[in-house]
């Protein structure tokens, strides 16, 4: 997928289905390689609760699962299951995909050819800004709702 816009990737949707970054231009998205049982997961409760204080103003947050450092559930249906009882997830995910390696899924393919990163571990979270170019990424250790994290997002949000 070589520099294919980030926009114009798609994913298989945990719902089934597809979910078409393109659906998403003029809006910021927070991607995040999640896991359901890493040490970082309680972070799928800060997820929620930054896309439910800006979905209103334009963010979307797509949680990927990814079982790359081997620790997600063995089936889509146990993760859906497992993110509404344990955390009342609505954002968007998508199914269980590859985010590093030859096999990685084609956005982290491009991000990779584009900016050079790479997820190191679960929670791994890269921002498009509303032009889909990448404005900042962060590792497992930055909480979704840290400062760095919110004033990204908010600079991108207030750019109207």
């Amino acid at each position: 997928m070589a520099q294919a816009g980030l926009r114009d990737v798609s994913f298989p949707s945990i719902d089934g289905g597809t979910l078409e970054m393109s659906d998403w231009a003029g809006q910021p998205v927070l991607v995040v390689n999640t896991a359901s049982q890493c040490a970082f997961t309680r972070q799928y409760e800060d997820l929620q609760v930054l896309y439910d204080t800006y979905r209103d103003r334009g963010l979307v947050v797509l949680a990927v699962p990814s079982d790359t450092f081997r620790q997600e559930l063995d089936s889509a249906e146990d993760v859906r299951e497992f993110c509404d009882i344990a955390f009342g997830l609505d954002m968007p995910m998508t199914d269980i995909l590859p985010v590093k390696g030859s096999d990685a899924h084609p956005f982290y393919q491009s991000i990779k050819d584009q900016t050079g990163f790479v997820p190191r571990w679960n929670f791994n979270k890269v921002l498009l800004g509303a032009d889909g170019q990448v404005v900042e990424t962060w590792g497992a250790q930055s909480a979704p709702m840290s400062r760095s994290v919110r004033r990204a997002i908010e600079s991108e949000l207030n750019r109207e």
